[in-house]
């Protein structure tokens, strides 16, 4: 039965004898996603999530990372190191969807919904080849089943939740259908809502805890954001589909600016 946890990442599996990467993925090459934001969360447990960088001082990212004091390291390859391309900051204010909520689907089972926050930074950081925010998309049409797309993250790297990734992950998924994807996950398709990008349907290429909140880029645009799916880590997996959020973004920031609590 399907079990969705808010995954505090994603990971993928290897064969046996392969090089460490994410299911069905592999290593990225140092710094070549400069938006990338590792998230350090300490509360009653230490976790950890993805996010991406929007503005100098704005990182996007999942609403059930909000799990206690967040550090954003950006800049980052490998996390185990101090590397001079890294910058630590606190984060100031988290602003999470005001409608966020975990629907119940019995059994157990809770699907997050309208699953994004907004966090702003204490300082901006500074633009360098390793730091650089990523474009949101337009409001127009919204990425479609079949569209290849990639997300990246430092979650785990086998089924072994402990077993979390050093450095950067990234792995190759396609959007599938609504349709499909409940299917898939054996979901009634009233669970799902304009607000869910499903993505991963080959294989065991898949996001995994550690994943949540990083971003599923499609042709140079964020799209979605890792959300939730099975708790075996296969896909498919759930986003969060952003084009139906940028009134609510772009309205914060707006209002944030107005403030002269965010920078252009």
């Amino acid at each position: 039965m399907l079990l969705l946890l808010f995954l505090l990442a994603t990971s993928f599996l290897l064969p046996p004898g392969a090089q460490t990467m994410i299911i069905g993925g592999q290593d990225a090459e140092p710094h070549s996603r400069p938006y990338m934001a590792f998230l350090e969360i300490r509360g009653e447990e230490n976790i950890r999530c993805g996010g991406f960088l929007l503005r100098d001082n704005v990182v996007l990212t999942a609403a059930h990372c909000n799990e206690g004091q967040i550090t954003v390291v950006l800049g980052a390859h490998d996390i185990t190191q101090t590397e001079k391309t890294q910058q630590r900051v606190a984060v100031r204010r988290k602003v999470p969807h005001p409608d966020f909520k975990r629907v119940p689907l019995g059994k157990g089972i809770e699907l997050p919904i309208n699953d994004l926050m907004l966090l702003q930074l204490k300082r901006p950081v500074t633009r360098k080849h390793s730091v650089r925010p990523i474009p949101l998309p337009s409001l127009g049409p919204t990425v479609k089943p079949g569209s290849m797309c990639s997300a990246a993250g430092w979650g785990s790297v086998s089924r072994h939740p402990e077993d979390l990734a050093d450095t950067l992950q990234e792995v190759d998924l396609k959007v599938i259908s609504v349709k499909s994807c409940s299917r898939k996950l054996d979901m009634s398709l009233e669970d799902f809502t304009e607000e869910i990008l499903c993505a991963g349907d080959r294989g065991r290429a898949a996001t995994f805890r550690g994943d949540s909140g990083g971003p599923l880029v499609c042709n140079g645009t964020v799209q979605g954001i890792v959300s939730c799916g099975r708790p075996n880590g296969s896909p498919p997996r759930i986003f969060t589909r952003i084009t139906k959020f940028l009134p609510w973004i772009k309205k914060t920031l707006r209002n944030a600016l107005r403030q002269g609590s965010i920078s252009n």
